[in-house]
């Protein structure tokens, strides 16, 4: 009986296994930004307190779009590295590509805020001129988003069109 039951066992397992298939599982990123990104996630997996390989990381999966994979990356990181303004920068980023504008907003006020020149007139010497520029930037068009409501811009791109063209709106002024 010990044999059968053996058997019976062996075939019941084979049988599940021919009905699995083949299939191998799909890869969270696919294309010709794969082999880029495990170069760039064994660099993070060997050094996993230096933000600046983390904000490159994160930056590349937002390149990627997979937006998810950055804020995972960013969310999971040490806090000393989660405090660099740089990928602050970043995560409110792919806060804005996941639909939290408000989120995105309150983490891009904080990178414009912590660059902003001291009360003794000193400027903080970790924010670069780029940094500062486009969180500026950013911060305009996400006070333009939450200030007409929009939560995601996909669902809303004409919406969306409108709020970028007011906070990036210029006037120019031609003279005789």
């Amino acid at each position: 009986m010990g044999m059968w039951y053996s058997v019976a066992l062996l075939a019941g397992a084979l049988g599940l296994w021919a009905l699995s298939g083949t299939e191998r599982e799909k890869p969270l990123v696919a294309g010709t930004t794969v082999e880029p990104l495990r170069a760039l996630e064994a660099d993070v997996a060997a050094d996993v307190h230096d933000a600046a390989k983390a904000r490159r990381l994160a930056q590349a999966y937002l390149d990627a779009h997979h937006p998810g994979l950055a804020l995972a990356l960013i969310e999971a990181a040490p806090a000393g590295v989660q405090s660099d303004l740089g990928l602050r920068h970043v995560y409110a980023r792919a806060l804005l590509d996941q639909g939290c504008n408000e989120h995105a907003l309150v983490i891009e006020s904080g990178v414009v805020e912590s660059c902003r020149p001291k009360i003794d007139g000193s400027l903080p010497t970790i924010c670069d001129p780029v940094l500062v520029a486009s969180a500026l930037r950013r911060l305009a068009i996400l006070q333009e988003l939450v200030t007409l409501g929009i939560h995601d811009t996909m669902a809303h791109p004409e919406a969306s069109l409108a709020a970028y063209r007011n906070a990036t709106r210029q006037a120019h002024v031609s003279l005789p």
